[in-house]
């Protein structure tokens, strides 16, 4: 049985609906609290107290009776005194901190800008040997002077490829050196004298890479025809291949202390391979783009590759997995560049240089400038790093500071075309006092220091201006 629900009228229901909303309406929750000046002079007079202690004695000058700021304040009677008529040295110092709130109330109430000034300037010079050096002026960061380096020429140009010159390589004993090319061979060059002593055949394809081992009399090359070969240099022939990668080999090197060889491919894989076996002792995956490049040291970790997915990993040979992932290139890392003395490493990319330390690849700085492809990179013991980029541009650096000393272009070789000007690799002899560079106008080109430089007829062009070096 169904009870009677209570009948109202229209204008009844009507009216509780309204007074319901007006109950829910009524307080305004976003509107702030008014003040309580009471409270508000308390909790001022309280952080005035705490934080502005030392300069609450000051006076405060009268409108146009301004004295040098290192005149005896104390006991003038120039000086305005609070209760009369005047703002008190405790508003003074609350205005001042407020004038960032409020800066077009707080014009009215100052007497003028000299006041404020002047005010501002006793502030800090009374505040800044206390905790709270908050308003002491600090000294903004300048760039060290950078070591002076004698500038570098062309010394000698060679010829003799047929194709885009890809890859470098300098025998232990430096007496010669080794060149791949698009030709599809390697040349090997006597140093002193640029004249060629060999040439090997076997590739297929353009050839990516070259590297001389220093403990035995191997010869070692990779190429587009995904091809690792080993070439005895007793009898110039190929006594090894090296069989497992499924695309180009961009770039291979050896490390110093084991027989071991690495290479790395655009099927976005490095593999590490045992030099007398021949066996893949691992295949470093990870990377989602080609790996174009890859350099190894006898310290952890012993593998750093670069790729084009824009990040650089550090390996763990042993186990055969990253130890550590750099992210902050934003464009592809073609070149890495170890300092021979120094835990560092620096790395090249289209966007800039940059620069981390071993082990955990933590960043140092940014070396902005070469605004191009960098293809190729060498750093010697004195701290020149050299950038070789795409457009045929040459960019020498000061390695602890990242100072650009010196910028080269040099002609192309006659009969190219100006495109062809682009720069695949480039390294220091083994004396360091010779810098060979392969490029697109199918020449070598071998650059020394000049000697007869001084740092007074070539000065630093530097100027110690803010740092401007982004953290990523």
């Amino acid at each position: 049985i169904f009870q009677d629900v209570q009948k109202h009228s229209v204008h009844t229901l009507v009216f509780r609906s309204l007074k319901r909303t007006h109950d829910m309406f009524v307080a305004d929750h976003a509107k702030p609290v008014s003040l309580d000046e009471t409270s508000h002079k308390v909790k001022m007079a309280a952080k005035l107290r705490a934080d502005y202690s030392a300069v609450l004695h000051m006076p405060v000058l009268k409108e146009g009776k301004d004295r040098p700021l290192g005149s005896n304040m104390h006991g003038n009677q120039n000086y305005l005194q609070p209760g009369k008529n005047a703002i008190t040295s405790i508003i003074d110092i609350s205005l001042l901190f407020s004038w960032a709130t409020n800066e077009h109330y707080y014009k009215s109430k100052l007497p003028s800008i000299s006041h404020y000034n002047s005010l501002i300037f006793q502030v800090m010079i009374q505040r800044g040997g206390t905790k709270n050096s908050s308003l002491v002026a600090r000294k903004a960061p300048t760039m060290p002077k950078p070591q002076w380096h004698a500038p570098w020429k062309l010394f000698r140009v060679i010829s003799g490829h047929l194709g885009w010159v890809r890859s470098i390589a300098v025998e232990p004993g430096n007496q010669w050196f080794v060149t791949g090319a698009g030709d599809r061979t390697i040349k090997i060059w006597d140093l002193a004298s640029g004249k060629l002593k060999l040439s090997l055949t076997g590739h297929i394809s353009t050839v990516r890479g070259v590297a001389v081992s220093t403990r035995s009399p191997y010869l070692f090359s990779c190429g587009e025809d995904k091809q690792v070969k080993c070439w005895d240099l007793e009898y110039n022939k190929v006594i090894r291949h090296y069989h497992g990668h499924l695309s180009a080999v961009y770039d291979l090197d050896l490390h110093p202390t084991i027989d071991v060889l690495v290479t790395c491919s655009r099927d976005a894989t490095a593999r590490v391979w045992d030099i007398r076996s021949k066996a893949n002792v691992h295949t470093l995956s990870g990377h989602t783009n080609t790996v174009a490049t890859v350099r190894c040291q006898a310290a952890e970790p012993q593998i750093i590759t670069g790729s084009h997915d824009s990040t650089i990993r550090l390996w763990d040979l042993i186990a055969g997995k990253t130890r550590a992932t750099l992210t902050n290139h934003k464009k592809s890392v073609r070149a890495l560049a170890l300092h021979p003395r120094q835990y560092t490493l620096a790395s090249g990319s289209a966007d800039n240089i940059k620069q981390w330390t071993f082990p955990d690849g933590n960043f140092i700085q940014n070396l902005s400038g070469h605004n191009a492809i960098i293809n190729a990179m060498a750093v010697n013991s004195d701290g020149v790093l050299v950038s070789g980029a795409d457009n045929g541009t040459i960019h020498l650096w000061d390695w602890r500071t990242g100072y650009n000393f010196q910028r080269i272009h040099a002609a192309v070789q006659p009969g190219s075309l100006d495109s062809e000007s682009g720069i695949f690799a480039c390294m220091f002899d083994h004396s360091e006092s010779r810098l060979i560079t392969a490029e697109a106008d199918k020449t070598i080109k071998v650059y020394k220091e000049d000697d007869t430089a001084t740092e007074e007829s070539h000065p630093i062009n530097w100027k110690p201006e803010i740092l401007k070096r982004k953290r990523f």
